[in-house]
C-alpha cells in the first residue's frame, strides 16, 4: 500500500526538495499546513532552515507543535530535518536569546564548538549497529550537513529495562554533536537526508518502509 507523507509547510524549510526525495521512495507526498492532513497523513516530515527563534514562531503559527505532539501521542511517526530536529529539543539559544522549543527530549541547541562554523559539506555519522534508520549503509557513508547550531549533549538516558532508550548518532566537527536520533515513531536527523544523495534516499526509504 502506498504511504501518504505530509511535509509541514510553516514558512520553513527545503519544502520542495524534500518533497522530492520522498517521492523517490514511492510515497505520495503533499506540501501542508493543514492542520488535519498534517494528522492524518502515515508519516510527517518536518523541514527546518534558519533561525530556531524564527522557525519555532512559524511552527506555532499553524499549531505544529500541537501536530507533533499529537501525532506522538498516538505513535504517529514524524522525522525532522535539520532545524526541524532541533525544535525537537527543549530549547534553543542563538546570539544570547533563548527559546523554548517542543520539548519532545530535552536538551539545548547551542551553538557549535569547532574552529570553522558553519558546519558546511559531508561527514560520517557514528551510529548504533542496530538503528533501523542507518540500516544497510556502511560506517563509511557520508551525509550533508550545513549548520552552526546543534545539541552537544545528550541529557535523555534510560535507566529501566522496560523502557527503551533512544537510539542516538554522532558526528563531529571540532566536537561531537547529536547528528541523529530514533526514539521509537520519532526520528530525526540534524544532516540533510534530501541533499545526501544515495545515502539520504536509503535513510528516507528505511523512514517510509516503517510507516
Amino acid at each position: 500500500m502506498t504511504k501518504n507523507v505530509v511535509v509541514l509547510d510553516y514558512g520553513s524549510g527545503n519544502l520542495r526538495s524534500a518533497q522530492r526525495a520522498v517521492e523517490r521512495t514511492g510515497a505520495n507526498v503533499t506540501v501542508t499546513s493543514n492542520f488535519q492532513q498534517a494528522m492524518d497523513a502515515d508519516g510527517l516530515l518536518v523541514p527546518g532552515v534558519g533561525a530556531f527563534e524564527a522557525c519555532m514562531r512559524g511552527l506555532k503559527a499553524v499549531r505544529g507543535e500541537q501536530i507533533i505532539g499529537r501525532r506522538l501521542a498516538g505513535g504517529r511517526p514524524v522525522l525532522g530535518i535539520c532545524v526541524g530536529m532541533q525544535i525537537l529539543f527543549e530549547k534553543g539559544v542563538e546570539h544570547g536569546v533563548e527559546t523554548d522549543g517542543c520539548d519532545e527530549w530535552p536538551g539545548v541547541v547551542e551553538p557549535l564548538d569547532a574552529p570553522v562554523v558553519p558546519h558546511m559539506g559531508w561527514n560520517t555519522v557514528d551510529a548504533p549497529a542496530d538503528t533501523r534508520m542507518f540500516a544497510g549503509m556502511d560506517a563509511d557513508t557520508r551525509f550533508y550537513f550545513v549548520h552552526s547550531y546543534g545539541v552537544r549533549h545528550w541529557v535523555l538516558e534510560s535507566h529501566s529495562e522496560k523502557i527503551r532508550a533512544p537510539k542516538v548518532a554522532w558526528t563531529t566537527h571540532g566536537q561531537p554533536f547529536v547528528a541523529a536520533v530514533e526514539n521509537g515513531p520519532l526520528w530525526a536527523t540534524q544532516f540533510h537526508p534530501e541533499k545526501s544523495g544515495d545515502a539520504g534516499a536509503a535513510l528516507l526509504t528505511n523512514w517510509v518502509d516503517t510507516l
